[in-house]
C-alpha cells in the first residue's frame, strides 16, 4: 500500500461514532464517533499501549546508510502529520455533519437505519483492508452465538450517543463523553479489580464535576431563541450512551482475550451482524420520512458522514502505527477542544455563560488525568 506511506504496525481500531473515546485501550468510537474512541475525546494511554507501540513492528525500516534513514524519517513524519490532519478534520466533520442531519425533524428518528448504514461502511472498509492487495489483517470466522451479545452492545454504543447528539448541543454532547474514562475505570475495578493511581483518580473528580456543571447549565431553559440548549432527553440519552459505550469498551478487551483475535478481526465479524440485527428492529422503531422529499443536501450529508467514518478508522490505524502514546493523547485532546470550541461558537451562548466554567473544569481534569497516566506508564515501563 505504497501510496499510503510506509506500512505501520498493525493495531486495533474500532467502529467510530460521532465521538471518539477518551481511552487508549482498545475502545470503541462510533461512526458518528469512540472516538471515538481515541478520537474527539481524550485518550487514556495505559501500560499495554505504550509497550505495544514500542515493541511492535517499527514504522520506519532502517535503510542503507545515514541518508536513507534521514529520508525515511522525514517521509514518516510527513505521513504522520498528514494522517493526524485527516483524522482531526474527519472527526470534527462527522460530529457537525451528524448534528446537521439530526437537526432535520424528518431524520431525527431514523437512528437505527443510520447506524446500520455506518456499520456497512465500516465493514466495507475492513473488507478492503483484508484483501490480498493490502493484507492488513486476515479475517477469522467467529461463531454467531459468540458475537451476537457484542453486536447488540455495539449497536447501543452507536445509537444512544447519536440520539444524545440529536437532542443536545454539540458542546454538551462532547463534554459528556469525558465521563467514558471514569465509567470504564469503575467497570474495570468492579469486574477485574484494576486500580488506577491515586493521582489519576483525584484528577477524575474535577472532570466529573465539570460535566455535572455543563449538564445543569446547558439544560436550563432560556428565553433567547438563538441560544441552543440541551433537552432532558438529550441528558438521558447521553448518560445511557456513556454506560453502553463503557460496557462495550470493557467487553471488547474481554472478547479479544477469549477469542484470541485482533480488534479488526473482531470488528469485521461483528459489524455486519449488528447491521443485520438492526434490520429486524428498524420497521418497528424508526420513523421514516417521505424519502422523495428529503433534500439532496441531506443525502450528501449522509454520504459524507459515512466517508468521514471510514477516514477516521483508516487514519487512526496509521496514526497509532506512526506515532507514540503521547502524540495520540495530544491529538485526542486537540479534537475535544476544537469540537467544544466550535460547538460553543455555534450555540449562541456568550463567553460569560456559567456553563463555560464547567467546560474548562471538565477538559482540564481529563487532560490532567492523561498526563498522570502517561507519566505512570512511562515510569512503570522504565522499571520493567
Amino acid at each position: 500500500m505504497t501510496f499510503l506511506g510506509s506500512r505501520p504496525r498493525r493495531h486495533s481500531f474500532t467502529a467510530l461514532s460521532s465521538t471518539e473515546n477518551h481511552n487508549g485501550r482498545d475502545r470503541p468510537s462510533s461512526f458518528d464517533g469512540r472516538d471515538d474512541d481515541r478520537d474527539s475525546q481524550n485518550t487514556v494511554v495505559d501500560e499495554g499501549n505504550a509497550r505495544d507501540i514500542e515493541e511492535g513492528e517499527p514504522f520506519l525500516e532502517k535503510g542503507i546508510g545515514n541518508q536513507t534513514v534521514r529520508n525515511s524519517t522525514r517521509s514518516g513524519f510527513g505521513w504522520a502529520v498528514f494522517w493526524i490532519v485527516v483524522n482531526t478534520l474527519a472527526t470534527i466533520g462527522i460530529v457537525f455533519t451528524n448534528k446537521a442531519i439530526f437537526s432535520d425533524p424528518s431524520l431525527k428518528l431514523v437512528q437505527l437505519t443510520f447506524a446500520a448504514f455506518h456499520f456497512f461502511m465500516t465493514w466495507l472498509l475492513l473488507f478492503m483492508l483484508s484483501r490480498p492487495q493490502f493484507a492488513y489483517f486476515s479475517p477469522r470466522r467467529i461463531p454467531l452465538r459468540e458475537i451476537i451479545p457484542l453486536s447488540v452492545a455495539m449497536s447501543l454504543n452507536v445509537i444512544l450517543p447519536n440520539l444524545s447528539l440529536a437532542f443536545s448541543t454539540v458542546t454538551f454532547y462532547q463534554v459528556a463523553r469525558i465521563l467514558l474514562t471514569p465509567t470504564v475505570a469503575t467497570m474495570d475495578f468492579v469486574l477485574y479489580k484494576s486500580i488506577l493511581p491515586r493521582n489519576a483518580i483525584l484528577a477524575l473528580v474535577p472532570a466529573c464535576l465539570g460535566v455535572a456543571m455543563v449538564s445543569y447549565y446547558d439544560s436550563l431553559p432560556t428565553i433567547d431563541a438563538n441560544i441552543k440548549t440541551t433537552s432532558n432527553l438529550g441528558v438521558l440519552f447521553a448518560f445511557s450512551g456513556i454506560f453502553a459505550s463503557s460496557l462495550y469498551t470493557v467487553w471488547i478487551k474481554s472478547y479479544q482475550r477469549k477469542l484470541q483475535v485482533s480488534s479488526m478481526q473482531l470488528l469485521f465479524s461483528q459489524a455486519p451482524v449488528s447491521a443485520f440485527l438492526l434490520l429486524y428492529a428498524i420497521p418497528f422503531i424508526d420513523t421514516f420520512p417521505t424519502w422523495t422529499e428529503v433534500p439532496m443536501t441531506r443525502w450528501l450529508m449522509i454520504l459524507m458522514s459515512g466517508v468521514f467514518a471510514a477516514l477516521i478508522n483508516l487514519s487512526q490505524f496509521f496514526i497509532v502505527g506512526q506515532t507514540g502514546p503521547v502524540s495520540s493523547t495530544v491529538v485526542g485532546h486537540l479534537k475535544t477542544c476544537l469540537i467544544v470550541a466550535l460547538g460553543w461558537a455555534t450555540s449562541g451562548r456568550s463567553v460569560g455563560d456559567k456553563s463555560v466554567i464547567g467546560v474548562l473544569i471538565a477538559v482540564g481534569g481529563i487532560i490532567t488525568y492523561s498526563i498522570v497516566m502517561l507519566r505512570y506508564v512511562t515510569r512503570r515501563h522504565g522499571q520493567d
